[in-house]
Formats: structure tokens, sequence, C-alpha cells
């Protein structure tokens, strides 16, 4: 099968996704109100509370959702088969993944800007808040510590990455400061940012920077130290000074960055080298459920739910955007991790480097790097695939391969520092809503809250020592369960938006039936993997992994019992704040 004629029929197929069933559910479910005054107009304090252009918003959002996600997963899950891949991403995104962001921003745009999580106390008890907000914690905790982990081990991997990453942060400030404070209109200075920051892709192409090790101190492990003091800084920022104009900055650069794998997908067209379908590849877990569980944020995610209701819904200016913002965003996303999908089945047939200097063609470079779960194991491995299939899609129409390298290599941190520094804002709001929830208001201030989230994640990270065995053994130690709950937490971010339905009597099947889906195939995972945690003696994940199990199975029940007493009540129910 020939990769363009895929790429053309999910991209036609998104566009006419957001303009029938993205409308529908606008007009029909959640019945727009552009007369509504939103929480950043109503509660705007210029720091977290800002009413923003919808394009601003978009980047902003777009980029926070996006992370490695949409990447990583697709270029896993691609093992499985390419179709598997491409009608979960495509199917997913249109149905689940949009619906899900979609709903979660509209319930804490009329719960004043409230996290997702918060809002259950209002919809369906105060315990359950209690317990969604202890899921959300430890999924953010795993994030804050793994991608300040990760970013520092892409850094070692891209050096040429080093100068524009770190120099799109006074671009950003500076764009930030001609927008909010000289009025000057976003558009044309964020072509002008965008491109300032392209030079110092070319600039760093040539001039990589690679950290010496300090005395004991591995580069990877400064790297951790130097993420986590700079998220700390990022996240107790106005939002205006640098998270919002840099995502702007970021959301270009992702467009950027489609157009060009979109050309060399037009120019190059490879036909696919993955097999259609591989539905037992050596060593990988049964495609079902865990197609659903690899392949996250290109079809729906529950951290999704957090940017929508942590960090957007503050920022939204009218209920008009939502659409766009909401749906239109993860079919965005869809479509990158399409063309991820069509770099690593596709491109990386274009030719394979090897660890002794070969190449790689066809079915071989493929068969080669996915021989087996294990061969394609490690953040490297399943980078690999997609940054060298990326290079060979753009190298068909002529971009030199290590400007090509550095592009990606920048679009990858980039996307990584955007979700490490947003996940640590939304951890600092949850630590603030359960201290209001137990009357502790001193930890619910900004540096307070703050401090316990990234203080937790470096106690993760470095609880075994500043070695880098031991800085990676910390951060990864939760990770094997981040998959399923990252998934149960989007269930469980679907339960409350399908009460918010049905208290309002309005149609709730459209949340209902994803719902039911992801609460079978998540929990059938982590049961799955609490089987294998106890045949590994793995006792300490085996532990979380039961107790995030059983609190998902109470969330449900008192639920149920909240859904019979709305389903009883004839009269709907205004919203809650």
């Amino acid at each position: 099968m020939n990769s363009l004629v895929i790429a053309a029929l999910c991209f036609v197929g998104y566009f006419v996704a957001y303009h029938t069933y993205g409308k529908f559910l606008s007009k029909k479910i959640f019945k727009i109100d552009e007369a509504l005054e939103c929480p950043s107009c109503a509660l705007q304090d210029d720091v977290d509370y800002v009413p923003t252009k919808k394009e601003v918003l978009f980047g902003h959002h777009f980029t926070s959702i996006a992370g490695l996600g949409p990447i990583v997963g697709p270029a896993i899950a691609i093992i499985w088969g390419w179709v598997p891949a491409v009608i979960w991403v495509f199917l997913g995104s249109i149905f689940m993944g949009a619906v899900h962001d979609f709903g979660a921003l509209m319930v804490s745009l009329r719960n004043k800007g409230r996290s997702v999580g918060d809002v259950a106390s209002s919809l369906i008890s105060h315990r359950v808040r209690s317990l969604f907000l202890l899921i959300i914690f430890f999924e953010l905790l795993i994030v804050i510590a793994v991608f300040a982990l990760i970013i520092g081990i892409l850094f070692n991997m891209y050096p040429a990455s080093v100068i524009p990453v770190w120099g799109e942060i006074p671009i950003a400030v500076l764009l930030g400061y001609l927008i909010y404070k000289k009025g000057h209109g976003h558009t044309m200075w964020g072509i002008v940012a965008l491109i300032t920051m392209y030079v110092t892709v070319v600039i760093g192409a040539y001039y990589p920077i690679s950290l010496p090790a300090i005395g004991s101190l591995n580069p990877i492990v400064i790297w951790v130290l130097i993420m986590l003091a700079y998220a700390y800084i990022a996240s107790v920022l106005p939002v205006t000074t640098l998270l919002q104009p840099r995502d702007y900055i970021n959301g270009h650069q992702l467009l950027v960055a489609l157009a060009l794998l979109g050309v060399g997908a037009v120019v190059a067209h490879p036909d696919f080298v993955a097999p259609a379908i591989n539905v037992a590849p050596e060593g990988a877990p049964p495609v079902l459920p865990f197609l659903f569980v690899v392949i996250a944020c290109g079809a729906i995610s529950g951290f999704h739910s957090l940017v929508s209701s942590g960090t957007s819904a503050k920022q939204c200016e009218s209920e008009k955007d939502c659409q766009f913002i909401g749906y239109g965003s993860m079919l965005t996303e869809a479509g990158l991790s399409t063309l991820v999908i069509i770099a690593v089945g596709a491109g990386i047939g274009l030719g394979l480097s090897t660890a002794d200097g070969g190449m790689l063609t066809g079915t071989e470079a493929f068969t080669t790097h996915y021989a087996s779960w294990s061969s394609a194991a490690g953040l490297g491995a399943k980078l690999k695939a997609f940054v060298e299939g990326s290079a060979n899609l753009m190298a068909s129409y002529g971009i030199p391969k290590n400007i090509s390298l550095a592009i990606m290599g920048v679009f990858l941190v980039s996307f990584a520092a955007t979700t490490l520094d947003s996940a640590t804002r939304i951890q600092r709001y949850v630590v603030g809503e359960l201290a209001q929830a137990y009357k502790m208001p001193a930890l619910a201030k900004p540096h307070a809250a703050t401090l316990i989230a990234v203080g937790t994640a470096a106690v993760l990270c470095f609880n075994g020592g500043f070695g880098i065995a031991e800085v990676k053994k910390g951060a990864l130690a939760l990770w094997p369960l981040f998959g399923t709950v990252n998934q149960l937490m989007a269930a469980m971010a679907l339960l409350v938006i399908t009460v918010y339905l049905a208290r309002r009597k309005a149609p709730s099947i459209v949340t209902a039936i994803p719902l039911v889906f992801m609460i079978v195939m998540t929990a059938w995972a982590m049961i799955y993997n609490l089987q294998d945690f106890m045949a590994k003696d793995n006792m300490m994940l085996f532990a979380i992994g039961l107790i995030v199990l059983l609190l998902e199975f109470w969330m449900i029940v008192e639920t149920l019992i909240v859904m019979k007493k709305v389903m009883a009540d004839p009269e709907p129910v205004e919203d809650c704040a």
C-alpha cells in the first residue's frame, strides 16, 4: 500500500469530521453559547486566568497535549502492523479523543476553570474528587520525573538541539512582551519569532553543544537538574511571559514539521515496508488490549483532560473558540501520528543506518529494527525509527541530512519541554485544589504548591543517588504503570463528562460509548500488567497498580449511584458554578 494514499484519506477524513461531528458536538451536545462569560474574563488575574486569542491558545493547547506521545506511541505500535495503528488513530481521535478533550474543556469552562478532577466533587461527590485528584497527582508525578529525564537524554542524543531549544526562551519572552505589553499583533511577530527560531536551528546544526560531566555527575543528570529548576520557574511565571508565547512558536513549529513531512510523503510517496497486520510479534504483549494503551496521545489520552481543564479553560476567551481548540487540536495531533506511522512504517524503508556504518533499505530495514519487542525497546530505538524515517522523507526534496536531523531533534525536545512545564503547572493547580479541599491554604499558594510538584518529582528521580543508573532507575521506577494509569484517567474524565451531560439532560451517548470502551480496554490492560508484575515479583508496581484499579472501581460505583438518581429526575440541572 502506498503511504500517500493513506495520508490523503486520513487528512480528508479529519477535515470532514471537524466540520460535521465537531459541529454536531458544539451545537447539539455542549450547546456553545457565545454570550456566556468565560472564567478567563470573570476571574482575570493576568497570571493564570488570561483571555487569549484562539490562534495563540491553540498553539499552547496543542503543544501541551502533544509532547512525545503522538510520536513514541505509533513508533512502538507499528510492530503490530500499520493497519491497526492507522485505524485506531483515525477512529479513536474522531469519536473518542477529540470528544474527550472538547468535553473536558467545556466542563471546566462552565465551572470557573476548575480541573475535571475538582469538578467531580460538584457533579458526583467529594470522595470521588479526592480519588480523582490523587490519581491525577500520581500521573503528573511520573510525567514530570520522566520528561525531565527524557529531555536530558534527548539533549545528549541530539546536541544540535541545545542552542535552538534554549534560544527559544528569550525569543518567546520578547514575543510575549511585544504582544501583551506593547499591543502588537501576534501573527506577524509570531512569524518573525518562528523564523528567528529556525535560524538558531541552523546554527545548532553546525555548532552542537554537549555538556561535560561535572565531578561525578553525568551530563544527563545535570540536564535533569536544570530541567527541574526550569520547570519550577516556568510554572510560577505569568502564563503570558513564557508558557503561552513559547507554545505559540511551537505550534507554528509543528505546522512546519507537518508540512515538511507532508511534502516528503508526496514527493517520495514510499510504499509501506511494515506489515499490514502482525498480531504476534516476538516478545510483545497482546495487540488487544495494548494497542489502545500504547497509542494514547494520537487517539485518546487522559493527560489531555488535564490540559483542557487545567490551563486552556483558564485562557479561553469565548465558548465559540472551544471546537477549534478542543476538537481541532486533537485532530491535528492525530494528523501528526498519521505522519509518524508513515515515517516509521514506510519512510524507514528509504534507508536506516546501522551501528557499523552500513545502510538497510526496504522491508529489511523495518524487520531488522522491529525484529522483536526488545529490539525496538528504549527511547533511542523508538525515536531513531521516526527521526531517520522523517529525514528520509525530507531528503527526497533536497534538505541536507544534518539540517533535517537538527529540525527533528529540536521538534522532539521542544515538545517534551512543553509537556514538562505544562505538567508542572497543572500539578501546581492539583496540589492547590487538594490543599483547599483539605483546608490547608498555605500549601495552595503558587510557590508552595510548585515546590511540592517539583520536589516530589526530584525525590522520585534522585532517591537512589545522583549516578546516571540510579537516576534512570528512580525516574522510570513507576513508568510501567503510566500507560494504563493515563488511559484509565481518560476513562475517568469521560465519566465526569458523561455525568455532566446527563445532569443537563443532554445526549450523553457520545461520551458513554467511549467511556465503556476505555474502561474495558484499560482495566483489561491493567489486570494483564498486574499479573506480569506478580510474575516478576515486583510488589511495588503490583501494589500501586492494584490500588489505582480499585480506586477506579470505587469511583465507578459512586458514579453509578449518582447516575441512577439523575436518570430518575426529569428536571435538568444547571451548571454547578
